[in-house]
């Protein structure tokens, strides 16, 4: 039987891209935790052929979104759980939330995956496969192996407002880290050094290399050649 006081997987299908709006009825609480999680990070690279050198120079591209798959085991045949015999209705369950098309939002779920108070993620269901071990004398499956995998998902919003935060074309209020000069400053906001010379002329500045820590500047809209 399950530990009382071990936490759970829980995982949650949402109905907005916002993960706010949780689909009617619980959760699906799996029956045993994951033996292993993997999160899969990447950064794609362009390469590019620098003219007086014969080795490619990688640009970066794009980050693409996390990935996240682990496996989880379902078992019917009573050990577990004797409140959870039916192998249909675990796998009709996890499905509702994670597999089956929503038709009032005309597409699959968004769906939260927690465990405990440090693993949250948010995405939406890459692939889903079953993998059935035990049976009963009759051929009904007791046992299975169901791997998941998902996408992070980041709302169109959010990724704007990320974005915002790094453009030359709005204004940011800079307080100035001790030791750091003006260059240096605008690759932090902007990730170019270039920008220090209208911001050194919009703050008024006749030296940009000392820069007194705490001091606060305005870093304005930089207009594109």
């Amino acid at each position: 039987m399950i530990n009382a006081s071990l936490t759970m997987m829980k995982i949650t299908g949402c109905t907005d891209k916002n993960f706010r709006q949780s689909l009617p009825g619980p959760p699906y609480v799996v029956m045993l935790n994951p033996d292993a999680i993997k999160l899969h990070q990447e950064i794609e690279y362009n390469e590019e052929q620098a003219p007086d050198s014969s080795a490619p120079s990688q640009k970066y591209k794009r980050t693409p979104s996390d990935k996240l798959s682990f496996d989880i085991v379902i078992d019917c045949s009573g050990i577990v759980d004797n409140k959870r015999t039916s192998m249909a209705d675990e796998i009709k369950a996890l499905e509702k939330i994670v597999f089956t098309y929503n038709g009032d939002k005309h597409r699959p779920n968004f769906v939260r995956v927690q465990w405990g108070k440090n693993m949250m993620f948010k995405g939406l269901l890459d692939t889903f496969e079953t993998s059935y071990t035990l049976f009963r004398p009759d051929g009904s499956p007791l046992r299975a192996k169901v791997s998941l995998s998902f996408s992070q998902y980041v709302a169109p919003q959010t990724v704007a407002q990320k974005d915002q935060k790094k453009s030359p074309d709005v204004s940011h209020l800079v307080t100035v880290v001790e030791g750091l000069n003006l260059p240096q400053l605008c690759y932090q906001v902007w990730e170019k050094e270039t920008y220090y010379v209208q911001v050194a002329r919009h703050n008024n500045l006749n030296k940009f290399r000392n820069l007194k820590g705490g001091e606060r500047l305005v870093f304005p809209p930089i207009i594109q050649p």
